[in-house]
């Protein structure tokens, strides 16, 4: 294993752990998600650079959009979430109180 897929691997190991085990506020999950996002998306953009191919090249951009709107909509989850329960504590909110 060379050392630039060790380290995109463990980036998003990292992200995955902190997601799955420091679920305290909903800001924190998204800069997790955004995090394994990221790493997805430069071991993508590697891979397609080794390849040589052309069939590839897109991939990567479509994953960054794909990025964006999930960002984008994380962040009005938190917005909306802030402004009715006054917290982006994930230990507050109740599913079944909506």
């Amino acid at each position: 294993m060379t050392p630039i897929h060790f380290s995109l691997s463990s980036a998003f190991m990292l992200g995955l752990a902190g997601l799955a085990f420091h679920r305290t506020h909903l800001l924190s999950a998204l800069l997790c998600l955004e995090g394994m996002m990221l790493s997805l998306f430069i071991a993508l953009s590697l891979w397609s650079l080794q390849l040589d191919s052309t069939m590839f090249a897109s991939s990567p951009l479509i994953l960054l959009a794909f990025s964006a709107c999930e960002a984008s909509a994380g962040l009005a989850l938190l917005v909306a979430t802030a402004r009715t329960h006054g917290t982006d504590r994930l230990t507050s909110l109740n599913l079944l109180q909506c």
